[in-house]
């Protein structure tokens, strides 16, 4: 893929450096000592949520559950939320301290670190590209190539959806900044009037969003993505290097309850989509849970199928976020190719696995019982 004209700068910015204070290695700290009966140590961890939570999915699957069935408590863990505006300020609050972890763009991770922002991702989230283009049914917009002139919607300048639809247009063989307009249009209702008055021909949202969408009623044709968005990762959990010092195991076990709460969101959407209400009431929208229920559980499926493998049964997901060289490697090509980050980076400087084995050591088996013993309330 070839390289085309970078993202502005402005755009991509992270926190500036200045701002600052030194970071430390990244070889991580001793656990923290067992309180009383082997109990761990209280900890205490700030969440940056990316977006407003208008729907469910990472926040629902990830924070809510973990923080409704009680996977928080059983780690010690008092965890509190911030809301940020997209990827790169969710990165933005953990670079400056006011947050100790994010589930962010991988593009934007990468493209910070690149600028010397002391960050580094410890785990996977959503694994399966979950980025797609959509048009009108008979528009005649058949390819990418048939999007020359016209205008693509994408959340914001600075999500992962604006160098999805620059790299898309791209291999299709046109200019981005010549032969398309991108124009931010948020989702859910916002995007939907965009696409439905004709402010936009196209749409390059995530699945779960065009989801929503269509449980309104709008109709979309989706375009076939090229191979090239096969094997790349989305969202993935990351922190700041001295947090990752300092907190190592707090943070192992934040990724523990948050992966005991996408099991339970995996094997029943419903009570996940329940426990989103209690803990995102926004989710309702001044409606009652008996009347979003069934179209929101959708929703969340859909989410869920972007974040958990694509084959077998939740009750035999293993290594939960995990991430491969390989994967990596497809990612930081697609990275480039967007404009995100100008060479190919150390791994080594990117990744920080070393979470991931004591993030797994859950009884995945009682997170099953309980998800389908789950009765609300």
């Amino acid at each position: 893929m070839k390289q085309f004209l970078r993202m502005g700068a402005a755009a991509l910015a992270v926190a500036t450096l200045s701002a600052l204070t030194a970071c430390g290695g990244d070889e991580g700290t001793a656990a923290s000592p067992a309180a009383d009966g082997g109990k761990p140590a209280q900890g205490k961890i700030t969440f940056a949520i990316a977006s407003a939570v208008i729907g469910p999915k990472e926040e629902v699957a990830t924070y809510a559950v973990a923080k409704d069935q009680g996977f928080y408590e059983e780690q010690n863990l008092e965890v509190e939320t911030i809301n940020t505006d997209g990827s790169v300020a969710a990165i933005q609050a953990v670079a400056s301290g006011s947050a100790d972890i994010t589930a962010a763009d991988a593009g934007s991770i990468l493209a910070a670190v690149e600028k010397g922002v002391p960050v580094k991702a410890v785990g996977g989230l959503v694994q399966n590209w979950p980025w797609v283009m959509a048009v009108k049914p008979g528009s005649g917009i058949k390819s990418g190539a048939d999007l020359k002139g016209k205008k693509i919607g994408v959340i914001s300048l600075a999500s992962g959806s604006a160098p999805y639809a620059r790299a898309y247009v791209h291999e299709a063989g046109l200019d981005p900044e010549k032969d398309v307009e991108l124009l931010p249009v948020g989702v859910g209702a916002q995007a939907a009037g965009a696409f439905n008055s004709g402010e936009v021909d196209a749409l390059a949202l995530y699945t779960q969003a065009y989801t929503t969408i269509e449980l309104s009623g709008t109709g979309f044709e989706y375009l076939p993505n090229p191979d090239m968005f096969q094997g790349i990762r989305s969202i993935t959990f990351a922190v700041r290097k001295d947090t990752l010092d300092q907190k190592r195991d707090e943070l192992t076990r934040y990724l523990r309850a948050g992966y005991q709460g996408m099991l339970f969101a995996s094997v029943n959407p419903e009570a996940a989509t329940r426990i989103g209400y209690k803990v995102f009431p926004q989710i309702l929208a001044g409606k009652s849970a008996e009347e979003r229920v069934a179209n929101d559980t959708k929703v969340l499926g859909a989410w869920m199928k972007t974040a958990t493998p694509k084959s077998g049964e939740p009750e035999t997901f293993a290594d939960w976020g995990a991430i491969s060289e390989q994967e990596w490697d497809k990612t930081a090509a697609y990275t480039i190719g967007a404009g995100q980050i100008t060479k190919k980076p150390v791994m080594a400087d990117v990744w920080e696995p070393g979470l991931l084995a004591g993030a797994n050591t859950f009884d995945s088996a009682a997170v099953v019982a309980k998800a389908k013993a789950y009765a609300p309330k």
